[in-house]
């Protein structure tokens, strides 16, 4: 069902915290049915999320991809991912969410989340960390039940705690989590297409160009398009064509914003253009895939 307010929920962490603990930058805790918050599915976050479910069943779809919960897994989600969550009566985990500026307080590396393959990802899936050694998943369930105890118990640093324990937390799952080999080169041009792959996911929404990208980054756009396509497949203009598509369809199946009002948060010159860019990307008008996605 399309949500009926005018724009697809974005929730901060407040929304997901105990009165006593607002205006924190980070809260972990028990992930189970007993869990309420006044929320609608599906929204987006404007933080990072680790979910560690240890029973249960159910799906979890991530911008439009459904993944079945096989439990012991861990899913991750960025800022600006939309997301829904269909669980069993019974799941149990653990559920760890967190603000950039939380984890990279002290680092001198502020593109360092960007480095784990499960945020940003390249190839727009997100599928979960599914776990099968048993000394990996007694370790992580530590490693949660830890970063309770350390909030039940703050001093003066607790936070510094939390911090390192989530650090581990995340080194241990990219330690243990499948990538695409595309995603396995090294070097500078891996970092060159993360940091494209954050500034498309940051500025979707202006509609910048392929040069306005490549300005921000240092290079030519000649230079990136090459690199982004001997590491992923596409080229520069695919990727950032593929993430406002995405964002339409979004808008599209999840808010009751009209055609022009989409054209216009998505800075597009003109609902003319934006109605012939959509259909020559996907053979379909807006309000013909609007209609399609209901059906």
């Amino acid at each position: 069902m399309k949500n009926p307010s005018e724009q697809l929920p974005v929730y901060s962490l407040d929304n997901f915290s105990t009165p006593e603990r607002k205006s924190q930058q980070f809260q972990v805790e028990v992930f189970d049915a007993n869990r309420h918050f006044s929320v609608k599915y599906p929204h987006r976050h404007d933080f990072f999320e680790v979910l560690y479910l240890l029973k249960g069943s159910g799906y979890h779809v991530i911008d439009g991809n459904k993944y079945e919960i096989k439990p012991p897994c861990v899913f991750f989600m960025s800022p600006g991912q939309a997301h829904k969550l269909e669980l069993s009566h019974d799941i149990e985990g653990f559920i760890f969410i967190f603000t950039s500026d939380f984890y990279l307080l002290n680092r001198s590396n502020q593109n360092s989340l960007i480095e784990f393959p499960f945020f940003y990802t390249i190839h727009q899936d997100n599928p979960p960390l599914l776990l099968e050694n048993k000394s990996d998943i007694l370790f992580l369930e530590n490693l949660f039940r830890q970063s309770i105890a350390e909030i039940s118990r703050p001093g003066d640093y607790f936070q510094e705690m939390l911090r390192s324990i989530l650090d581990l937390i995340l080194t241990t799952c990219a330690a243990r989590y499948q990538v695409n080999e595309n995603m396995l080169n090294k070097g500078k041009g891996q970092i060159l297409v993360k940091r494209f792959f954050h500034l498309v996911e940051e500025n979707h929404q202006k509609n910048l160009s392929l040069s306005d990208y490549s300005g921000m980054i240092g290079v030519t756009p000649n230079h990136l398009t090459q690199t982004v396509k001997l590491l992923t497949g596409k080229t520069s203009s695919q990727i950032i064509k593929a993430k406002q598509l995405l964002e339409i369809k979004r808008l599209l199946v999840h808010t009751n914003l009209s055609v022009s009002e989409i054209a216009n948060q998505l800075n597009f010159e003109d609902q003319s253009y934006f109605t012939k860019f959509f259909k020559r990307e996907t053979g379909m008008t807006p309000i013909q895939y609007r209609s399609d996605s209901f059906k």
